[in-house]
């Protein structure tokens, strides 16, 4: 699967509920509309603590992530060559004052059932360490780190979003210094304290001591996301 994500700011002179129901109300009806369209969500952030983890930080400040899901780079880019697609170019214009996007390959590592009961999400954008190369990264992420992951208590569900491509607005592609984010991962726990709890277990000694060696800094995101399409 090939999932696209833009990292918000909203409008300034919007407060957080207004931007919201901007984002929900009107433009997700337009990008709903896009051929092709496998998915699509709101990510809300609600957090924007470094929850459970000492890693070193990113300065990104975002209020949500898009997300739109598509089978295939030839089904995206059908979408993005679209009619449809000129309306949400316009409106992103009217709800944000930054919008960058990054274009992943979707690996679901460990599958999440909503049906199982409330959960909580909580999405990272990973910026790879300066002598890590993308193709190191992505064999560090997508080998051990994403066997190790899964074992971590409490876990609900998780997947890596590896970066393919980058864009400073909707449709301008950008250079790694603009966007400099390698992956963007989804974990989802039963609350806010199962994820302090797994972050403090044995478990995540493995896996924080291998994210060192190949990531710079995670920047992470409590998220209440809402599906669109």
């Amino acid at each position: 699967m090939i999932s696209r994500i833009g990292i918000l700011k909203r409008k300034s002179s919007m407060t957080t509920a207004e931007f919201r129901h901007h984002w929900r109300e009107i433009h997700g009806p337009l990008a709903a509309r896009l051929p092709r369209l496998r998915e699509y969500y709101h990510h809300y952030v609600t957090d924007a603590s470094q929850l459970g983890i000492d890693h070193a930080r990113g300065a990104w400040e975002v209020d949500g992530f898009s997300e739109i899901v598509f089978d295939s780079i030839e089904d995206m880019n059908a979408a993005l060559a679209s009619q449809q697609f000129q309306p949400t170019i316009g409106d992103v214009k009217t709800y944000t004052d930054d919008i960058r996007l990054v274009v992943c390959e979707k690996h679901v590592v460990a599958p999440f059932d909503a049906a199982a009961g409330p959960a909580v999400k909580r999405m990272s954008i990973l910026t790879r360490r300066p002598d890590i190369d993308e193709a190191r990264f992505r064999d560090e992420w997508r080998g051990k780190h994403a066997a190790d992951v899964p074992h971590l208590p409490g876990l609900r569900g998780y997947s890596q979003n590896v970066v393919l491509d980058r864009y400073a607005a909707m449709a301008r592609k950008a250079s790694y210094e603009d966007v400099p984010v390698d992956g963007v991962v989804e974990l989802w726990f039963p609350d806010a304290e199962a994820i302090k709890t797994a972050f403090a277990s044995p478990q995540a000694n493995i896996t924080q001591t291998h994210a060192l060696s190949f990531i710079d800094k995670i920047t992470t995101f409590l998220v209440e996301t809402h599906r669109i399409a």
